[in-house]
């Protein structure tokens, strides 16, 4: 059975760093694509950051390029996002997922994120 842990959210002030871990387990872990989505309250989850284990290749929405870095240990069967230079609009329940649609959610993590 696949299944996705998000871990790492919680309650940071603005300009503050946070980091998310997403355990996997259920999976061969050496061919995905892990991708990290967030929904914040009243909004669409969209989705902000994903990584490909076939190349390496990573993927950023604008809204956090240049502050978040998505990696993976394969080791560990864990995707990172490193969240830094966190805004308030950065508050939202933070979840990863695996392979297309529908593919496979973890359950998410609330980070919020304080002036």
């Amino acid at each position: 059975e696949v299944q996705l842990v998000e871990s790492g959210g919680g309650r940071v002030q603005a300009g503050g760093s946070l980091r998310l871990s997403c355990a996997a387990s259920g999976f061969t872990f050496d061919d995905y694509a892990i991708g990290w989505f967030r929904q914040a309250p009243g909004k669409e989850r969209e989705g902000i950051s994903c990584i490909s284990s076939g190349d390496g290749s990573t993927y950023y929405a604008d809204s956090v390029k240049g502050r978040f870095t998505i990696s993976s240990d394969n080791a560990k069967n864990t995707v990172y996002l490193q969240m830094n230079s966190l805004k308030r609009e950065d508050t939202a329940v933070y979840y990863c997922k695996l392979g297309g649609n529908p593919g496979y959610w973890g359950q998410g993590t609330q980070v919020t994120v304080s002036s």
